[in-house]
């Protein structure tokens, strides 16, 4: 197929969702990728007052491969390493975070490898370029009926479900999950989107609700989220849980570093607004900037260091032990943390005008608050890393 081609995504025969396919690897495909970046500067305001990444700007980001970058090569993917792909998200990030946030879910497709191979054979059918977002929270208890479930419900948080080939939803595990909740795949012809997403940070993720009303979903098109993959490649040999945990949580590297490349510019600066020294030529300004590029790229060095170490042992098809899960585990909560430390000093830096609605900063500061807030990268996981490494008890599900 040509890179201009738009086929079909099937959950079942006859049900289908345009898509677009990526351009050729290379030098074709990294063009795609700048002009997606180009296109994101010019519109990320428009993103940001209408609530989420519209479905045109989905389609330049598969052009650019971000949603092949988890298919698996079996089906026609090019998977990247963890590494590759989080410096994708983390470039989008510096320039819209929640767009990074939005593109960070072109990892999410390492949990279809516990889904029968039969089912992922249809999911790609046509392509590897599968959009997915899910809103899985709150677990619904489905019926079941010969075949599978019917759902009824209502999910929050499906950050990015406007622009989706695929959405999940979570159902309560029964005796033949042992109990683990379910991801059930459904088209967004078969949802209802509520836009309910009013908050200050991430808005362009429009993470709003999804409703179901009596929906019938095959057993085939569900599975525990991080369970063993029905595939033998690096990627579904990676920590599922934590991987998910490191795409979202290198979109405050990317909020902080945009932050940090604004004051920078604004110290470089000759002048200031209030006719007394440029900000850069005092020492306040100087040492709050390098305090702040030091911790950023401190934590950034950690993150990605313990990613690729924990990535060879995948491409390998060693054990992961748990220490190492763990250290992958408080490297990335510690950069959610961090991001969101370092973006305020650039705040602080840029005094009083900064609190200005359409002030640079703010777009960065009111995104990179909420990486570190989310379930999977609160303070507790840090605690609960180092739990791990001392031997202790672990109260954290699903930890490390």
């Amino acid at each position: 197929m040509t890179a201009n081609t738009t086929s079909a995504t099937r959950l079942s025969d006859g049900d289908s969702t345009d898509r677009t396919l990526a351009a050729p690897a290379g030098a074709e495909r990294d063009a795609a990728f700048e002009e997606a970046l180009r296109v994101l500067a010019e519109r990320r305001d428009e993103f940001n007052d209408q609530g989420h990444v519209p479905r045109d700007f989905i389609r330049l980001l598969k052009r650019a491969g971000i949603y092949r970058a988890s298919t698996p090569e079996r089906f026609g993917g090019e998977p990247l390493s963890p590494a590759e792909f989080c410096r994708l998200v983390e470039r989008i990030s510096e320039i819209d975070p929640a767009t990074g946030w939005v593109a960070s879910f072109g990892s999410q497709l390492t949990y279809f490898g516990a889904l029968p191979l039969e089912t992922q054979q249809q999911i790609y059918a046509d392509g590897p370029d599968i959009c997915f977002a899910g809103g899985l929270f709150p677990m619904q208890e489905a019926e079941t009926v010969e075949g599978g479930f019917r759902a009824t419900g209502v999910w929050q948080f499906a950050s990015g479900c406007a622009g989706a080939d695929i959405l999940g939803v979570g159902l309560k595990g029964g005796a033949e999950s042992k109990g683990r909740p379910l991801t059930a795949l459904i088209r967004p012809d078969q949802a209802r989107i509520v836009e309910n997403w009013n908050v200050s940070g991430m808005r362009a993720t429009g993470s709003n609700e999804v409703h179901l009303d009596n929906i019938f979903i095959p057993r085939e098109h569900t599975f525990v989220r991080g369970s063993d993959s029905q595939l033998d490649e690096p990627l579904n040999r990676y920590p599922a849980i934590a991987y998910a945990a490191q795409v979202l949580a290198v979109t405050a590297l990317g909020a902080a570093r945009g932050a940090l490349n604004y004051s920078r510019e604004v110290g470089s600066a000759r002048t200031s607004i209030t006719g007394g020294n440029p900000k850069g030529t005092r020492p306040s300004y100087q040492s709050g900037l390098a305090e702040a590029e030091a911790k950023l790229r401190s934590a950034r060095a950690f993150f990605y260091e313990q990613t690729e170490a924990v990535w060879e042992l995948a491409v390998a098809g060693a054990e992961i032990d748990e220490e190492q899960r763990a250290l992958l585990r408080l490297a990335t909560s510690n950069i959610a943390h961090v991001g969101r430390e370092v973006t305020l000093l650039a705040f602080n830096l840029a005094g009083t005008g900064a609190i200005y609605r359409s002030h640079p900063l703010q777009r960065y500061l009111q995104d990179a608050m909420v990486p570190a807030q989310h379930a999977m990268l609160q303070s507790n996981t840090i605690e609960a890393a180092g739990a791990v490494l001392l031997g202790a008890d672990v109260t954290i599900p699903s930890f490390p």
